[in-house]
This record gives structure tokens, sequence and C-alpha cells, in this order.
């Protein structure tokens, strides 16, 4: 299995906290899915909690801060981890509510990743008392 080449991983990294965009983000290929290195055909599932993602509130403006939680199982393709990293990065001083911050990662990586399942949570702190965990979910 040969490599991908990657924009991101190993290179010096620009950060920009506006528009998360979808080409942002890479993939790289799923070892599971090579029927000549995995002849057993073991499924392998991925989970990601990424603890530091922030956006803003569209109407305020003022921060939201969440961990978001990705469960997927894959198919052909794997999300690289550092270019996931600078996508969700992107979110930083973009205003969009919680429900749709996460529905856009859901459907940005699944774009990107084709994958057999996918779960993406919004786990965001709570403001003014209340706590809002959005869940994004698609079965192939």
């Amino acid at each position: 299995m040969t490599a991908p080449e990657l924009k991101h991983l190993g290179k010096k990294t620009e950060y920009i906290y506006i528009d998360p965009s979808v080409e942002v983000l890479e993939h790289v290929p799923n070892p599971f899915s090579d029927a000549e290195q995995n002849p057993h055909q073991v499924a392998g599932t991925v989970h990601i909690e990424a603890s530091e993602f922030t956006s803003l509130c569209p109407i305020t403006g003022q921060p939201d801060f969440a961990t978001i939680v990705i469960d997927y199982i894959p198919r052909e393709r794997l999300v690289e981890s550092k270019s996931l990293k600078l996508y969700l990065g992107r979110f930083r001083q973009f205003g969009e509510f919680h429900e749709s911050c996460v529905n856009r990662i859901a459907n940005d990586l699944i774009k990107l990743l084709d994958p057999s399942y996918i779960k993406v949570e919004g786990r965001f702190t709570p403001r003014g008392g209340i706590s809002i965990w959005p869940v994004a979910e698609f079965h192939r």
C-alpha cells in the first residue's frame, strides 16, 4: 500500500481560524480494507475525541466550547488526523449554532470518507445552565 501525498502532515503549519472548508480534510488508505494485508477481513472502528473545539454563537459572538466525538466504521479511507485538527480549528472564529457545526462536520466527513457508519457528537459546555449535545448519525 503506498502512502498518499499529504499536504499538511510533516510540513510547517499555517493555522486559519475561519472558513471550515471540507477542502482542508485529507484521507489515508484504510489498512483493514486491503484484502492482501487483511485476509481474515477484520473490521476496524475509529474513535476520535477533539477536546479543544470552539466556535462562535452566530447571534452574540460569544465563544462556545466542546469536545467533538467522532465514531466511524471506515471503508476504503481513514481521516488524516492533522488535517482533521486543522479543519476543526477553522471553526474557532466561525459563527454557527451547535447543531449546525455537528451536522457540517458529519456531512464533510461523509463526503471525504464514504464510511459504512459515522456518528459525530458535539459535547458543548453549558451556557446559562443548559447543555446541548447534538448528534449526527449516518448509516450506509
